[in-house]
């Protein structure tokens, strides 16, 4: 009989002019980036969340605090592999994920299949297996203002 456990995950960051703008492990052009400790990817940032929830394991500030000079500029693709492995030996295996960009830009359309990829491959499943989807908020809020990205996850485990 197998086991199953869901983890949801989320994350957040500000917009700032001058900083690379990486989401779901792909650079994207774009005169903004995200503010972060790491490269501050929220899609990365919130799957992480999500695997280490149902996996019953702390959360991503625990594995990789942000006050540690050692994570500074981190890839959070390389993070989320790291904390899959936690994951992994532990005997799980990811049945599927979702991600969901919200904000108003950039449009991931143009970089959904690079992104699917990058994620699964740190995860290593096929990239059928995780979702990467985007909404906005119809201008609502700091999502909708410009301000900055946030990003929800969702990971179903199976063992």
């Amino acid at each position: 009989m197998s086991e199953y456990r869901v983890g949801t995950g989320f994350d957040a960051h500000a917009l700032e002019d001058g900083v690379a703008l990486v989401l779901g492990g792909v650079r994207i052009e774009h005169p903004r980036g995200l503010a972060g400790h790491s490269d501050g990817d929220v899609l990365a940032h919130a799957l992480t969340d999500a695997v280490l929830g149902a996996a019953g394991l702390e959360d991503i500030g625990a594995l990789f605090p942000s006050g540690d000079p050692a994570f500074e500029g981190a890839d959070s693709v390389e993070l989320l592999r790291t904390a899959w492995e936690r994951v992994r030996a532990l005997g799980w295996e990811l049945a599927n994920a979702d991600v969901v960009l919200i904000g108003e830009e950039p449009r991931l359309a143009p970089h959904r299949d690079a992104m699917r990829a990058r994620l699964a491959a740190a995860l290593g499943v096929e990239p059928e297996r995780v979702a990467v989807r985007a909404t906005t908020t119809d201008k609502l809020g700091f999502t909708g203002r410009g301000e900055g990205l946030a990003a929800q996850a969702v990971a179903l485990l199976q063992r």
